[in-house]
């Protein structure tokens, strides 16, 4: 047998070992580290294109014809900015100088990520079906009241030990009983036109039902955001509850009623609105540090001149939608370039793995996790381990 010199031998020996060991490391399984998330906090803003939300305003809306703006000069004043960040930062400051900087947000198509619908309907059951269920619903074609059939996750959440008692859920539109089956899924929904209930009322809900239920109405089946918003801020401080959801309708109605003064400000709302429960959730022991809040829409819209009032199968574009996400176990990649198609479905799952829940076990038909929002780098590992 030929002998090794003793100096290749002291030299190979260790690299062998490195080498080993190196591979070894490789082909060991990544360990699931518990998520810090306990609880989740899911806002919806109905029908707020993409568009705005990247762009910020779109001139070509700015003015009576087409965007039914009252007072051109003072919207521009308000709104317009010479640079696409700019617009969209004085549009929605906090969605991107916080949001966006300390955790991500999906869905410009101008710079290659898409977020989509997948119901094929574009419009509102359908969406918030396919956002609460996972997936989409062939029977689920109108906005009419009809009991939802299917289990969202809130109401799966809420028979899990831990969860009971624990889930509530905020709406402007009256049709979200409905849309979670309360007479089935017995979730506490305070939406549309209905006052805060309760045996012991403070003084200030006591003049929030008030003034509330004595309110002028622009529409019948949807509260304005200015009471749903207080509603769901006084559900968070008394109720305390792991998962909340709120979904906002302004943006929404005032697009179909072709105002893109008010449907500006309303997008502008909905952001003040979102620094204010961020900045209370971090404010509050039993949330802060452990709570994740996502925002998203139930649908996009079309185009200008017209097409911006609408959607629907018809129209082009409605299948459009975005989908942020901020929290403890967020990586801040921020403003997401070239990335694979996320959908509207993808959120249900991903609201249960930042609890350490694996919806997909329940709901197998469901779609799987945004897995990069939750620290993973593949889908398979997005649910986490917790005790």
């Amino acid at each position: 047998m030929m002998k090794v010199p003793r100096l290749l031998f002291a030299f190979a020996f260790p690299l062998a070992l490195a080498l080993f060991t190196t591979d070894s490391r490789a082909a060991a399984p990544e360990p699931r580290l518990p998520l810090a998330t306990r609880n989740v906090v899911l806002v919806t803003t109905d029908g707020l294109r993409w568009q705005e939300v990247f762009r910020g305003a779109e001139e070509s809306l700015l003015n009576k014809q087409d965007g039914g703006v009252a007072d051109v000069d003072r919207l521009r004043h308000e709104y317009w900015r010479e640079g696409g960040e700019a617009r969209r930062e004085a549009l929605m400051p906090f969605l991107w100088k916080t949001i966006a900087r300390e955790g991500q947000i999906y869905g410009n198509a101008d710079k290659g990520s898409t977020a989509r619908v997948t119901n094929g309907k574009n419009f509102s059951y359908p969406g918030y079906n396919e956002l609460l269920t996972g997936s989409p619903d062939p029977r689920i074609n109108s906005n009419d009241k009809n009991l939802n059939p299917n289990v969202s996750v809130l109401e799966w959440l809420n028979r899990k030990p831990g969860y009971q008692g624990k889930v509530a859920a905020i709406g402007s539109w009256d049709l979200f009983p409905y849309i979670l089956n309360v007479e089935r899924s017995g979730l506490p929904v305070n939406a549309g036109w209905v006052a805060l209930a309760g045996q012991s009322l403070t003084e200030s809900q006591t003049l929030l039902n008030r003034v509330m239920m004595q309110s002028p109405r622009l529409w019948e089946n949807c509260r304005h955001d200015a009471f749903t918003f207080p509603v769901a801020m006084e559900t968070l401080k008394r109720q305390t509850p792991r998962v909340l959801y709120v979904s906002l309708g302004d943006t929404d109605e005032f697009a179909h009623g072709g105002r893109y003064d008010h449907y500006l400000r309303a997008a502008h709302d909905v952001d003040a609105n979102l620094k204010l429960l961020w900045d209370e959730l971090q404010s509050q022991p039993e949330y802060k540090g452990t709570t994740t809040m996502i925002v998203t829409t139930d649908h996009g819209r079309g185009d200008p001149p017209r097409g911006w009032r609408d959607h629907g199968e018809k129209t082009k574009g409605s299948d459009a939608i975005w989908i942020a996400v901020i929290g403890p176990d967020t990586p801040a990649l921020g403003e997401r370039k070239d990335t694979a198609v996320v959908t509207q479905g993808q959120v249900a799952a991903t609201l249960s793995a930042f609890l350490g829940e694996d919806y997909l076990a329940a709901a197998p038909g469901a779609a799987p996790p945004i897995a990069e929002t939750v620290g993973r780098t593949s889908q398979a590992a997005a649910v986490s381990v917790q005790p």
